[in-house]
Parts: structure tokens; C-alpha cells; sequence
């Protein structure tokens, strides 16, 4: 997705608290990646990808120090328009969209409870990157640069205008295309609001409200924050093809550095929030009477409409994420289309065959498991290969939501792990192989060679060279920090609220139900 950085000053020098307990999760997860994959197979991945990490005295020529000519800065209106509207339709995806869809999927005497929780997380979402999760997400962190940003964006400090009142601008991922970063930031914005949001489906209909609010605003600081920097920051196609000529050093984050690819948050919001759903529903437990009697969902008209419209939304979730309004958005808008269909073609034929009665609910979920799978790949996979991300990836995830969900007897009420955790990383690693232009895929570009002998950053970089295995690597190591880092950092939120102000409602409270109990109103009056 936006794999971006903002053009920032200097880093304060003070440190706060809260920058040194990422530091310590950071060594932390640092540490179990690196007794997971070899570091010989990161940079062996680094070198086959566009942006990587590789020394840059390697990427520079042997001869003199080139002082790099940078292109001048180009905004057109329509990549601006393109991205206003994408940030509209992540927007619908939330509210009404996602909150429709799990809405209709818990029992009538909750359906008021899963709107307000699902908005509330959104609301809290956008106010915290206002103030500080933009800032964390995509600044310079200084020491801790490979895992967390830095202050120098609190509270949107110097992201409007600059002092001559024009736009401050941040890269896209053409040399010389830029947006005002105020829209970057709206737009990244409803990513980071979705993804907290997405977790309430591990833990539905027994979480206590309170517990809700605490934790939209401690989860996204532990691991919503980090993980998007960790995939997505790095200089821009002109910083890094300047560095690259001139022989300078840089920092990415430290799954971007892997030359793992993920167009629009396959890793960040996908497999992010489903083991932080996973991990949740664990140390919350079961709902009350889970097992013991039936709980299916109360309107799956509801659950049809917030289908629909997350399936919409997801244009300008997978198409925005390019950043301009060129060909790789429309390449990612049709893979959107043709993954998400395969895939809901494909749970319906695995219950027709499997079970004789194809369901709306398998419909509806293995549509929102096709926009899943597709998203890491969306604009680097062909259209053939979206569709067999589409085709494989429902009968995965029945799998883990009947056979593994019942082995283990987690009660991840909504599916939340089951589709957008494993649907996430089949979607991540498989990005590996369908980027394969030998396949249909778009290739990768190489901004560490997007230079001419003069130092001139080139119009059109060049492709690097593919290398399927070490892509797959280098996206199975992404996978593994992801899920490493996630479960690790929402363990500690879960325990923190748990043994401060309670996580789960107590068992009259659910028989009642959330609506009344904890907001003293039905979403029905019949």
C-alpha cells in the first residue's frame, strides 16, 4: 500500500515513556524473528525488490560520489481527487459497512452494541492518529527507526502548509509525483480506524464496552502503529533513488528492509487484526453458553448489505492505495473484482458439493475473504492470478473457521482470524508468486537503480530482477513478524485491560444482552 514517508525535520531529542516500551516490545520481537528465518535470506530478498535495504554503496557506482538531480514536484488533480474519494469509500466500509456486517452476524439482543462498538473504535481511531498515530506511523524514529516513527508529526505538527502557505507534499511511488500530505493523512486514517475495528469479530457479543474503548486506544499504540511502519515507511521512490546514486545511507522499516511487498496492508490491517482477534477471544474466553446452545446470526439481510458494502469500499482500500489515479490503481480495482468473485464462487461450491445447501453466510464470507487475500497483491498481481487467490483461499478458510475453530473450541465468535488472519496470509505470501510477470504480474520496480550516469533520477525506473523464491521468502518473513509482533503486543493490551478495569461483561449481563445492559437501548422494537 502506501509504503510512503513524509519529508520531516529533525527528531526531538526528548524521549517519553511510551517510545521506550516500543523500544523494548521492538528488541523483543527482534530477537524471535531472528531465531525464525536466516538473515542471509533477508537480504538475499532485499536484493530482488524495488526500494530495498541493500548497502547503498553497492547500489551507487564505482566511481566518484554523484550528487543525485532530483525531478521537480508534480501534483495533479486528479491523483488528488482519486485520493479524496478512496478515503470516502474506506469510510463507507467501516461505518455502515463493517458494522452492518458483523451487525447481522450476532444475535438480535447485540446488534445495537456491535454498531456502537464498531463506531466507537472508529471514532477513537481517527482522534488518536490525529494527535499521535500518524506521527508514530510514518516519521523518522530515529534510533528505533526499523520499527516505530517518531514525534515530529504530533498533533499534525507541519503537515498543512509550509511557511509560504503552500502544501506540504509527500511522495507516491512514481519519481517526481506528489500529494498533499494532509490527504495522505485522512487516507491512512480509515486504515488504522478499520483495522481495530476488525478485531471486535474474535470477541463479539461478551466484550464489555469500557473494555472497547481502552483498547482502541492502547492496541493501535502496541501494534497497529509499529507494523505500519514497519511495512510501509521508507524514503520515496526520489529520496531512495537519490541515496542509491549518491552512495548515501537510508532506513526503511523493518519488513519493508525484508523486500516483503504488501500494496494495501495484507500484513498491517489484515493478519494484524486477525491474531489480535485470535488472542482476544482466547484470553477473553467463551460467551456464555458457547457450545451448549445455538447462537446464529440474527439478520443475514444485514450481513448481506454490510458485504456489499464493504466489497464497494474496498476499491478505494486496495485502488487508493496506489496513491495516483494511473494504471496500477486500475490494475488493483480489477483484481478486486475478479479475486473477491472467485472466492465467493468458490465457498459457495464448497458447500454445495460438501453440505448440498450453498448458504447466503458462506456467500457473504467468502466475498470478504476474497477482498482480504487480494489486498497485499492488488496491485502486483495479474488478473489470473488474482483469481486464484480467490479460488484458493475460501476453502482455507472454512477450514479454519469449522474444523481448527471446533478442534481447538476458541470461540472466535465472528470468524475474525479465521478469515482475515489466515485469509491475510495466504493473501501475503502468495503476493510472492502472482507478482511473477512471468505469470501476469506487474513485476517489481527498482528504485535503487532509477538513475542515469549523470545522477538524473530517471522519469520510468527500471524493473528488478524476479526471484521467486526469495520474494516468497521474503514475504513469508513478513508473515512471521507480523504475527509474532501482533500476538505478542495484543496479548499485553488484553492483560493490561483484563487486570485493570475487566475485560469480559459478566454471564446476566450477556443473557440479557449487551444492548440493553451497557447502553440501555434495543437496535428493535418489535
Amino acid at each position: 500500500m502506501t509504503r510512503i514517508a513524509t519529508r520531516t525535520r529533525p527528531e526531538p531529542s526528548f524521549d517519553a515513556l511510551v517510545r521506550t516500551g516500543l523500544a523494548a516490545l521492538a528488541a523483543l520481537i527482534f530477537i524471535i524473528a531472528s531465531g525464525l528465518v536466516s538473515p542471509a535470506h533477508a537480504q538475499d530478498a532485499a536484493n530482488a525488490v524495488a526500494a530495498t535495504a541493500a548497502p547503498a554503496a553497492e547500489a551507487a557506482p564505482a566511481a566518484a560520489k554523484l550528487v543525485a538531480t532530483l525531478p521537480d514536484k508534480v501534483v495533479d488533480k486528479g491523483d488528488v481527487t482519486w485520493m479524496m474519494v478512496s478515503t470516502l469509500l474506506v469510510l463507507l466500509m467501516i461505518v455502515p459497512g463493517l458494522a452492518l456486517f458483523y451487525g447481522g452476524l450476532v444475535r438480535a439482543k447485540n446488534m445495537l452494541s456491535m454498531l456502537m462498538q464498531v463506531s466507537t473504535v472508529m471514532v477513537i481511531g481517527m482522534v488518536t492518529w490525529m494527535l499521535w498515530g500518524y506521527s508514530l506511523s510514518f516519521t523518522s524514529g530515529g534510533e528505533i527507526d526499523s520499527f516505530i516513527g517518531g514525534f515530529d508529526r504530533l498533533f499534525l505538527n507541519g503537515a498543512g502548509l509550509d511557511g509560504d502557505g503552500n502544501p506540504v507534499l509527500v511522495a507516491t511511488f512514481s519519481t517526481g509525483v506528489y500529494i498533499p500530505e494532509l490527504v495522505f493523512v485522512v487516507f491512512q486514517m480509515t486504515f488504522a480506524a478499520i483495522t481495530a475495528a476488525l478485531v471486535l469479530g474474535g470477541v463479539a457479543e461478551r466484550m464489555k464496552f469500557a473494555a472497547v474503548v481502552l483498547f482502541a486506544v492502547l492496541w493501535p499504540l502496541l501494534s497497529y502503529y509499529p507494523m505500519a511502519h514497519m511495512v510501509w515507511w521508507w524514503p520515496g521512490p526520489d529520496g531512495l533513488a537519490a541515496a542509491s546514486a549518491q552512495g548515501d545511507s537510508f532506513t526503511t522499516g523493518l519488513i519493508w528492509s525484508f523486500g516483503a511487498l504488501d500494496f494495501a496492508g495484507g500484513t498491517v490491517v489484515h493478519i494484524n487484526a486477525g491474531i489480535a482477534a485470535l488472542v482476544g477471544c482466547i484470553i477473553l474466553g467463551a460467551r456464555s453458553g458457547y457450545r451448549n446452545e445455538p447462537m446464529p446470526p440474527h439478520s443475514l439481510v444485514m450481513t448481506f448489505i454490510g458485504a456489499g458494502l464493504l466489497w464497494v469500499g474496498w476499491f478505494g482500500f486496495n485502488a487508493g492505495s496506489n496513491l495516483e489515479s494511473n494504471y496500477y490503481a486500475v490494475l488493483a480495482m480489477a483484481n478486486t473484482f475478479i479475486a473477491t468473485a472467485a472466492a465467493g464462487l468458490s465457498w459457495v461450491l464448497y458447500e454445495w458439493v460438501t453440505r448440498k445447501r450453498p448458504s447466503m453466510l458462506g456467500l457473504a464470507s467468502g466475498i470478504v475473504a476474497g477482498l482480504v487475500a487480494v489486498t497485499p497483491a492488488a496491485g502486483f498481481a495479474g488478473p489470473m492470478g488474482a483469481l486464484i487467490l480467490g479460488l484458493v483461499v475460501s476453502p482455507a478458510c472454512i477450514f479454519f473457521c469449522s474444523v481448527v475453530k471446533s478442534a481447538l473450541k476458541y470461540d472466535d465468535s465472528l470468524d475474525a482470524f479465521g478469515i482475515h488472519g489466515i485469509g491475510g496470509i495466504i493473501g501475503a505470501i502468495g503476493t510472492g508468486i502472482v507478482v511473477s510477470p512471468a505469470l501476469g504480474g506487474a513485476g517489481i520496480v527498482d528504485y535503487t537503480k532509477c538513475f542515469d550516469e549523470a545522477g538524473k533520477i530517471l522519469a520510468v525506473c527500471p524493473a528488478a530482477t524476479y526471484d521467486m523464491g526469495k520474494q516468497v521468502m521474503a514475504q513469508l518473513k513478513g508473515v512471521l513478524v507480523t504475527v509474532a509482533w501482533s500476538g505478542v503486543a495484543s496479548a499485553i493490551v488484553f492483560f493490561i485491560i483484563k487486570y485493570t478495569i475487566g475485560l469480559k461483561a459478566s454471564v446476566d449481563d450477556q443473557e440479557e444482552g449487551l444492548d440493553i445492559a451497557e447502553h440501555g437501548e434495543r437496535a428493535y422494537h418489535l
